[in-house]
């Protein structure tokens, strides 16, 4: 059976997940580019609202980054390693709740995926485990805000960078995932967990602290201090 990766969550405060491991493989519905084990998290307030206005634009049209409680909140290492890759200067294009917004977004995923790998990615930061020697990425960073470089010996929090809406995202959110190569083109997915969380939901009314774990999908996370 092929060993897992584990992780420390890359943030702190409260994340809504989705397209996790646990619900199915691969996770995001493919098997390319190294996310066969990618999991996503996007930043909620304490309401678990994952934006704090809704207008006309949330319904029809799309809507600035800036919208959302993920954009710009700290993301950190989620291992101790080295930093093999760093990628920036991608824009953090508008977000798109709006099911008419989605569909022309949906409609162009051929067409991102042909642009290359900073396309669908963003910006993005790799960091070579030091535990397992596999590669762990940091997905659809916000523009400028990458902290690291290659070369870079990083430990479990060293700062990375920021959440926001580069590359192949409908809406701000950290895509994580391990892989067997820094070659995106070429790798493939590793399995991940994560250690010292507390999750909520996604029942209504269930919490509880997770030692090891994958996180449910639609639960809250958040990690334990």
């Amino acid at each position: 059976m092929e060993s897992s990766v584990a992780l420390t969550l890359p943030f702190a405060g409260r994340w809504l997940v989705q397209n996790s491991p646990a619900r199915r493989v691969p996770s995001h519905g493919v098997d390319v580019l190294g996310q066969r084990y990618a999991i996503d998290f996007v930043g909620v307030d304490d309401g678990g609202r994952t934006g704090t206005t809704r207008d006309w634009r949330t319904v029809l049209a799309t809507e600035p980054p800036e919208r959302f409680v993920a954009f710009g909140r700290a993301l950190v290492a989620p291992v101790d390693g080295t930093v093999v890759a760093v990628h920036d200067g991608e824009p953090d294009h508008e977000a798109r709740r709006s099911p008419f917004a989605l569909l022309g977004y949906a409609a162009g995923q051929a067409g991102r995926l042909r642009q290359g790998i900073g396309a669908v990615a963003g910006n993005h930061v790799i960091v070579r485990d030091a535990a397992s020697g596999m590669f762990v990425a940091l997905v659809h960073l916000r523009a400028g805000s990458l902290r690291v470089r290659p070369g870079d010996e990083v430990t479990v929090g060293s700062p990375l960078g920021e959440c926001g809406n580069s590359g192949n995202s409908t809406q701000p959110h950290v895509h994580v995932q391990a892989m067997d190569s820094v070659d995106l083109a070429v790798a493939r997915g590793v399995p991940i967990v994560f250690t010292r969380y507390r999750q909520w939901g996604p029942q209504r009314g269930s919490e509880r602290e997770v030692a090891t774990g994958i996180p449910d999908e639609g639960a809250i996370v958040g990690p334990l201090t």
